[in-house]
């Protein structure tokens, strides 16, 4: 499903630069679940986001589903992002001016599904997750963890075929995090590839494979 061969990120100062991410080599087989950690400002999130097709910003080549994204146009990268991709921000990136109803919604758009199925899906998922009571109301007016569940409920709500989750249960309690780990596990056994960076040792054991970032250098695969 992914290949990445000497994936590399940096910022450039003049004549120096300052890496980001070296030298990532590594494959991603469609149906896997894999966590990436290490420690803070070891390049976890940046290459969740370049994954994602976020950032542009990089050099080396980047494979997804046979199509060589580091070749593509940005309108066709956001279309590949679009039509197969859900992802679980940290800060959760809700749309303040729309409702939970509505940000549930967008996905579907995206798919084209059919405005006359998309209240079904948005019903079962606003069920599943146990934020009905919510729907109309703003994620201003929602809790940290809520907006969590809204933003977590947003990402697979489409049947993505990959789900990349920065940090999935960072703002939730136990209980709640565990319910979506438990239901990442569930997509996976379903068929949907799942990467998520976390720090969470108890997380990363709902996966199968880890990769272990430092400096930005895969130290562990």
């Amino acid at each position: 499903m992914i290949t990445l061969r000497n994936l590399e990120k940096f910022y450039e100062h003049g004549v120096s630069k300052t890496f980001v991410l070296r030298q990532i080599n590594a494959e991603v087989g469609e149906g896997e679940f894999l966590s990436i950690m290490g420690p803070s400002g070891a390049g976890k999130s940046t290459l969740l986001h370049i994954l994602g097709m976020h950032d542009s910003a990089w050099t080396g080549e980047f494979e997804f589903l046979g199509y060589p994204v580091h070749a593509m146009k940005p309108k066709e990268r956001a279309k590949l992002h679009k039509q197969n991709i859900g992802f679980v921000f940290q800060s959760y990136h809700l749309l303040d001016d729309l409702t939970v109803y509505e940000n549930l919604e967008i996905p579907l758009s995206y798919r084209d599904v059919k405005r006359s199925e998309r209240d079904s899906i948005v019903c079962d998922a606003l069920d599943r997750f146990r934020i009905v009571g919510k729907k109309d109301l703003y994620p201003s007016q929602l809790s940290g963890g809520q907006q969590q569940l809204v933003a977590v409920a947003r990402a697979v709500i489409a049947s993505p075929k990959l789900v990349l989750a920065d940090e999935p249960t960072g703002n939730l309690h136990t209980a709640q995090g565990q319910e979506i780990m438990e239901l990442f596990t569930q997509l996976n056994q379903e068929g949907t590839t799942i990467i998520q960076v976390t720090h969470s040792e108890v997380n990363a054991s709902y996966g199968r494979r880890v990769i272990q970032l430092r400096d930005g250098w895969v130290v562990n695969d």
